[in-house]
This record gives C-alpha cells, structure tokens and sequence, in this order.
C-alpha cells in the first residue's frame, strides 16, 4: 500500500511513490488527504498494541517501510522513508531521518538532528561464536547498542557495529565501517573509519603530554595559577550573584534567577572556604552556624527542603527521601567547615538498627541505578559519622551493618556495586561507586577491597565518548572518575600512566570553563544549546569542579599550586577513623 499522489506527481508514471523516498516534503507538499491517510495509519500503529510507540508532530513512516519494533520513539518532524528495515528499539530526538533502504536494527538512539544516509546499517547487536562446535547462528546474541549524539551525518552505504557511540557533530563518511566510538566533532573515514579532520576543531584533543615527568608539568602548572588568580578575584562576585535577600531573610539560591535549595547555602560555605579562607559574606560566621543548625529536625536528624518562599517543607522523618539524604551530607559537613556539628543525632538511621539497615541497604535499586544505591550508602555512611559523634548508643550496630553488606555485595569482577544500565554503560555503577565509596572507605579510612578492578573499571568507563567528548562532561560524571581513581590509584603503580594522561586532559577540560564572575557550570557548554539550565553558572557546578579539580591536580602532583585543600563532602582525607 502506498499513499495516493496528487495530480501534479502522478504526472510522472516513474513517481508514483514521490513522499516515500522524498519524505522531507510530505507536510508541506501532500495534500489533505493524503497527510489524513498518514495519520491514520500512525494511529492505527500506536493503538494495534504490537509494540510500544511514540510519535512526534509531522512524522512520516513510509508504509514502504519494514518496522518490525518492539519500542519506536521518534520526535518531532522525524521520518523513516521507504524500503527501509528498522527492527529492536529506535529512538530518535526531533528532525532525525531514516533514508531509503537504511538498515536500523537492535537497541539505538538517535540524539536531534540526525541524517543517516541511504543503504547505511546501524547494526545494534552481534552473534556470539564461542562454541566452535554450535553453529553460528545457534548461538546467543550479545547486544550492546548503539548511540548516536546531536547533529550528527552518516553518509550513505556506512555500517556502524554494535557497541559504538558517535559523539555530538560527528560526520561519518560514504562507505566507511565505523567499529569503534567517533569522537565528537570529528570526520571519519575508511574501512575500519579513522578521524581524517575536524568539522568543530575546538573538539579535537591536545597532543598528549608524555609520561615522564607529567606532574612536573610546567605548561599545565602556570595554567593552574592562572586559573586560581581568576577564581580568586571572581569569588565574591560568583557568590553574591547566587544570593537573594528578598526571599525569606535571604537565601541561596539553586541559580541565579533559580530556587532558593538548602543545597546552594552549604555550597556557597564550600565555595568560600576554597577561594577566600572565609566564610560567604553575605552573612556573618554565627548567623551561617544558626541557619543551619535551625533546618534539623529534631526527632528524626532529617533536614526537609526548602519551597520556593524558602521555607522548610513537611518534616522527614525516614530515610527514604532523596534530598534529605543529601542534607546529611551537605549541612553536617557546612556545619564541621564552621566548626560546628548538628545539634541532634540522626535519628531515623539509628533508630533502624543492623537489622533495618541491612534491609534498607538490600532494598535499594542496584540493578540497573546503581547511583541511587550508592547515594544511600552515602547517606547511612555518613549519619553513621555524625552519629559517632554524639556518641549514640547504636553507631557501632550501624558500622557493621553497613560495612558487612558492602564487604559481602562487592563485585570482585569490577571492584563496585549493583549491575550497569543496559543503555548507560558503566555509568550508572562507576557513579554509584563514588557516592558509596566515599561515605563509607574513604570517610573512615578503611581499606578499599579490589583496587585494581575499581581502575580498570573507571578507566574503561572514562572512554565513553557519551560522557566524556570534551562536550559532554559533567561536574558528576567527571567527579566520580576522578575520586575514585584518587581513591584506588593515588599510591599504586597500576595503569599509572594512563591515569596521569586521563587526568591531564581533564583537568585541562575543566579549569577552561570557568566563566569570568560568574564560576562554574554543572554541564560544560556544549554549543547545542542541549541543557541550559546544567550549563548556566551556579553553585553546585562552582563547588563540585573545584573539588574535581583538586583531585585531579593531586593525583598529578600539582594540588599545593592551588593553595586550597577539599576540607567539606569532597575532603580527601578520612573524618574520623573505625580502625586503629
């Protein structure tokens, strides 16, 4: 079945299927009747319940076309044109298009502004031939997936393998047999393809600095001194732009503009501890002290958010509240930078005993979020050291629940927790691992079981362009590389070059992007416009980056050129000690 052309194209006996090889002009060329039978046949796809569809505004699919999909998601003004064989998951941002007798098979996603080329194969999973004796095609499949980012080209008759992540801007050649991830804003080529050029120069990496003597770097440490004369002379204004006196008696502020967050008062503590030796300056050291003491509740330990009047919200009283987990991190730690610790014990961890600490520890999603696992490791850890302080009576019951489970849950093969995403890679357990690691080891000084793996890990995980292209980082994914290279790697010899090169391109990546006044972005600018709120300058980018930062310098050597030491959540020394 084919759509019905208006007179004008039957004209042309050789163009009676004009929109399924040209779908680009479908809606502004069809007629009325003809863009109804499209929707019509949409309509009928996204309610026949054969597979899990989402159709934008102005699609187009060819009913030439072979879409035998368990999951279609494709966004605004996307088209799959005719001849084409699309079988798995596809999902597409918005103006993607599927040219005629493209192959698009398996798990893949497609970022905005996608062109992929006629006869060209995406080919999303693999057979396995482990067992010389079964033939091939008795075998299991593996599939990894492919990812494709924002504005990229894919010329026509490329084959792409499982596995592989094209960055942001990327331009893949006529022809070429891409087997490996393409950097953003490169132009690759060939059998297998190779970057040949840069489309976005900007992106292409800096010649590598060589192993020897890479700490001693002279380049890279004038860099770091003019960065921190920079920072410097900007605190004051990075701080003060964050700040708003209207709401309440004055809040922080999430960003400029933003809402105001008991996150944004203890980063702004954070901020001007590294930068000025002081505290912020739009209050005095006591009325910081009694701000954050006041946001407890005192039953339960919990701290509750702000709303947008910034007013505490309903108390917490568990622990199963995300952002009240963190404020037993952000608040205890503002308070000990002041020198001063919470008034009350946090009670709702206590009250849990070994027993409910171990079952809240199982129930936490390590299958596949493995970050929200480790984000209440973090939090437990963390209760657990404040609790040490007020000397509560169940502190120890709660350390060896806590340390148990971790010493019994570790993944030997990967040094970390929980089992990755399907469509994240590592992602998901080399960020979890930082947040569970760090309120547990490093936080008490206690020896972190598999080292090795945990590098391996981190460092395989550090090549994913999807994270990691100069124009796709950010202040989490970047932090949990660093700490636990940091963590594991600081005085090792294993795979020390490959840390100390990774670390340099990094540091480099992020001392860069500090924007003069203002400080930080979460997201560094990507040039896509693709989050703007993670990449406006604020608070929390501020904060985590200079900690990032001095992680990175460290494991190079470099952390004295800064003059500041991480002395809140991010401290690289242990607060208290469960052993010796």
């Amino acid at each position: 079945m084919t759509l019905t052309q208006d007179a004008a194209t039957a004209a042309n006996p050789f163009d009676r299927n004009h929109f399924d090889y040209s779908p680009w002009s479908f809606w502004g060329e069809a007629t009325e009747a003809e863009q109804e039978a499209q929707l019509e046949l949409q309509r009928r796809f996204v309610g026949s319940g054969v597979a899990d569809v989402e159709l934008g505004e102005q699609c187009f699919i060819s009913p030439l076309a072979a879409v035998q999909v368990e999951r279609l998601v494709l966004g605004t003004r996307s088209y799959i044109a005719g001849h084409a064989y699309v079988t798995g998951s596809l999902v597409t941002g918005e103006h993607c298009t599927i040219n005629t007798s493209a192959v698009v098979r398996g798990d893949v996603t497609l970022g905005h502004a996608v062109r992929i080329g006629a006869h060209t194969s995406l080919l999303a999973f693999n057979h396995t031939m482990t067992d010389p004796d079964v033939p091939v095609f008795r075998q299991p499949m593996s599939q990894r997936g492919i990812t494709i980012g924002d504005d990229v080209w894919i010329g026509s008759h490329v084959v792409v393998l499982d596995g592989v992540t094209i960055g942001d801007r990327a331009v893949v050649a006529a022809g070429s047999v891409v087997t490996k991830d393409v950097p953003a804003g490169a132009i690759v080529a060939g059998n297998p393809a190779q970057v040949k050029k840069w489309r976005v120069p900007a992106l292409a990496p800096e010649p590598q600095v060589p192993t020897a003597g890479v700490g001693a770097d002279a380049t890279l440490t004038d860099e770091l001194r003019a960065f921190m004369r920079t920072a410097r002379a900007d605190a004051e204004s990075v701080l003060a732009r964050s700040w708003e006196p209207s709401i309440a008696d004055g809040r922080y502020l999430a960003a400029p503009a933003g809402a105001p967050t008991v996150r944004a008062h203890c980063d702004a503590i954070e901020i001007a501890a590294y930068l000025t030796g002081d505290v912020p300056s739009q209050l005095s050291k006591d009325e910081h002290v009694r701000r954050l003491l006041s946001l407890q509740h005192p039953g339960s330990g919990m701290i509750a958010s702000f709303d947008e009047r910034g007013q505490l919200q309903e108390p917490v009283l568990g622990v199963r509240d995300g952002q009240a987990n963190y404020h037993v991190l952000c608040v205890g730690y503002a308070l000990d930078l002041l020198g001063e610790r919470f008034a009350h014990p946090i009670t709702a961890v206590e009250n849990l005993g070994a027993d409910g600490v171990l079952a809240e520890l199982d129930a936490l999603p390590w299958d596949g979020r493995a970050w929200s696992g480790g984000h209440g490791v973090d939090m437990y850890g963390t209760a657990l050291l404040w609790n040490r302080r007020h000397g509560t009576p169940g502190h120890a019951a709660t350390a060896a629940a806590l340390f148990g489970w971790l010493s019994t849950n570790v993944d030997p093969t990967t040094g970390m927790w929980g089992k990755p995403a399907p469509d994240s890679g590592d992602l998901e357990i080399v960020n979890g691992f930082y947040r569970a690691s760090r309120g547990s080891y490093a936080q008490f000084g206690v020896p972190l079981p598999y080292r090795e793996r945990v590098i391996d890990t981190v460092l395989r995980h550090a090549q994913d362009a999807r994270f990691f292209a100069p124009d796709r980082q950010n202040a989490c994914n970047v932090l949990d590389v660093a700490h636990p290279l940091w963590l594991a790697g600081r005085d090792l010899d294993y795979r020390r070059a490959e840390i100390q090169a990774l670390a340099t391109r990094l540091l480099r990546n992020a001392i860069a992007h500090w924007r003069p006044g203002e400080g930080f972005s979460f997201a560094v600018p990507s040039g896509t416009g693709r989050d703007p709120v993670a990449e406006t300058p604020a608070l929390q980018g501020t904060e985590m980056w200079l900690a990032i930062v001095w992680l990175l310098a460290d494991l190079l050597g470099m952390s004295t050129v800064l003059g500041y030491r991480p002395g809140g959540i991010h401290r690289p020394e242990p607060a208290d000690r469960l052993l010796g």
